[in-house]
């Protein structure tokens, strides 16, 4: 016999297989000589109340074994004779796609403009340690995209976007915990995911596929409404090489700017499209744990971490009709230094699978309208990007030039005082206290302002001196979005080109960049 129910139990019981078990039983009325098995298929934490709770869906086993179910993707051995589709960028909707082109028998030809996970981590460093920006290969650009090494979130709000559990178990299949395929909000760190990706990698060579890394888009070749070739630049040599492209995905992520100004410069069109700017706000983790789960003392945190995660928040209000809301909010988390270029600071965060870093950090961000780019509109649907830019090299020059980021005591933020010292932060290239609304104009800053208050009434110890806030959070999305008809997915004025995630305005992270990059293979297939 088989039966799922719906339990909910405390964190000590659904952290503990036999009390999980021995709970079980006892609803089932059964006993313990009974062949039994217990299988968890569904947890998520509610901290609405002091007394915290796990809600938990099992499938009992009652005098029978589980069948073991193993999931194989269907993927094609691909040859010379195979139909291609070109794809720019070996981020999730890249690398998804590449696994789509497989299930389907087309062989993906990929290129990415930076290295490969293993050899990313030499430029990373040097950003950390030594303030080098590499341009092609940093925390943006490279094998696995941005999300490599910056937390590897696997929730999302797109569940009409495609089959979450395909891609769930796409990863689990390539080396994730099964447990991605069991929590609310599922997660694989930092730590743990350059290895899923070389198994992506592996497995889309291992069926003929192809991955080239070092090869930046440098330009299209156009006839009659179609991309007939693309030319690609080798990063080492400069060589360019012409390739020619049947169906070309543009998977190129959000900070992949040269993009944007190709399109543009070509008469391709594209438009500009509002998105979110501010900073990374980092707490002690301490501090969060105690407000979300109701702790009276240190004791009682002590008790209750035992067998509770680090705790996040969703937070968000509004300011003079104005968005202000918590983004990519990282538990027991880092926060990284993201820029792509010379005189910027960008910053981003991450956290390891185990989330057991002292720190908490999310981007607090504003979210801007067409109307507030005004000031740029020489540069067309360009106009955002600029302001972008004008406000990563403001954080550069008032963080000293380098890498050293601009930051302030959030309290000290709130009620314009200036912060004399800073606490302890992850961010390792080092910070400098600034009066952050000089870096961020009247605006965002007043815009945060507001609404670190409101937070701050919603979150009793949020608004605190112990907390810092570090410029600037703006990579949240593009500030480009690269049109596609809804149905075919393909750019209105080109018959093979599909804009795809977020890089072209349709996704917001790791899970829906993937489905996007799926579904872009799948209006393909349908396409003939």
């Amino acid at each position: 016999m088989i039966k799922e129910l719906q339990l909910v139990v405390s964190p000590q019981t659904a952290f503990t297989e036999a009390l999980l078990k021995s709970h079980v039983l006892n609803e089932l009325g059964l006993s313990t000589h009974d062949t039994f098995t217990i299988e968890t298929l569904r947890r998520s934490i509610d901290a609405r109340g002091r007394n915290i709770k796990i809600n938990v869906k099992v499938r009992a086993y009652i005098n029978e074994l589980p069948q073991e179910q193993t999931y194989e993707p269907p993927y094609k051995t691909t040859g010379p004779h195979s139909k291609t589709v070109t794809i720019i960028g070996a981020g999730p909707a890249g690398l998804f796609a590449a696994l789509q082109c497989l299930e389907l028998g087309y062989k993906p030809v990929v290129f990415e403009r930076g290295k490969d996970v293993q050899a990313r981590r030499r430029d990373l460093a040097a950003i950390n340690k030594e303030h080098i920006v590499n341009p092609e290969s940093n925390y943006c650009f490279g094998e696995g995209g941005a999300g490599t090494y910056s937390d590897g979130k696997l929730y999302t709000r797109s569940n009409k976007r495609g089959d979450i559990e395909h891609v769930l178990r796409t990863f689990v299949y390539h080396g994730a915990s099964g447990e991605i395929l069991v929590d609310a909000h599922p997660h694989i760190g930092t730590n743990k995911l350059p290895n899923i990706i070389v198994n992506m990698r592996e497995t889309i060579r291992q069926y003929g596929g192809e991955i080239h890394f070092g090869h930046r888009l440098a330009d299209l070749v156009q006839k009659k409404g179609k991309i007939t070739a693309v030319l690609v630049q080798n990063q080492e040599t400069g060589h360019m090489t012409e390739h020619a492209c049947e169906q070309l995905i543009l998977a190129t992520g959000h900070s992949a700017r040269d993009i944007y100004e190709l399109l543009h410069r070509k008469n391709i069109l594209v438009e500009a499209k509002p998105f979110a700017m501010g900073v990374r706000a980092e707490h002690p983790q301490s501090i969060i744990d105690s407000i979300q789960y109701h702790c009276g003392s240190l004791q009682e945190l002590t008790e209750k971490r035992q067998y509770l995660p680090a705790a996040s928040y969703s937070l968000v209000h509004q300011v003079n009709g104005y968005g202000v809301y918590s983004f990519c909010m990282c538990p027991g988390g880092i926060i990284a230094p993201c820029a792509t270029g010379p005189e910027q600071v960008v910053t981003n965060g991450w956290s390891p699978s185990k989330r057991n870093n002292p720190y908490a950090n999310s981007g607090i961000v504003v979210g801007l309208e067409l109307r507030d780019f005004e000031m740029y509109k020489q540069f067309g649907p360009l106009a955002g990007l600029e302001f972008q830019k004008q406000l990563e090299k403001q954080a550069w020059l008032m963080g000293g030039q380098t890498q050293t980021a601009p930051a302030q005591r959030l309290q000290d933020f709130v009620n314009n005082k200036t912060s004399n010292d800073l606490p302890d932060c992850s961010y390792q290239p080092g910070l400098k206290p600034v009066a952050m609304n000089q870096v961020l104009g009247k605006l965002i800053g007043q815009s945060l302002q507001q609404g670190f208050k409101a937070f701050g009434q919603k979150m009793r110890g949020y608004l605190t001196n112990e907390a810092l806030i570090v410029g600037v959070e703006s990579r949240t999305s593009t500030p480009v979005r690269i049109p596609r008809d809804k149905d075919t997915l393909l750019h209105p004025e080109l018959s093979n080109l599909y804009p795809c995630a977020e890089g072209a305005g349709y996704a917001g992270g790791i899970m829906s960049a993937a489905m996007d990059g799926i579904n872009c293979v799948k209006a393909i297939h349908k396409g003939g």
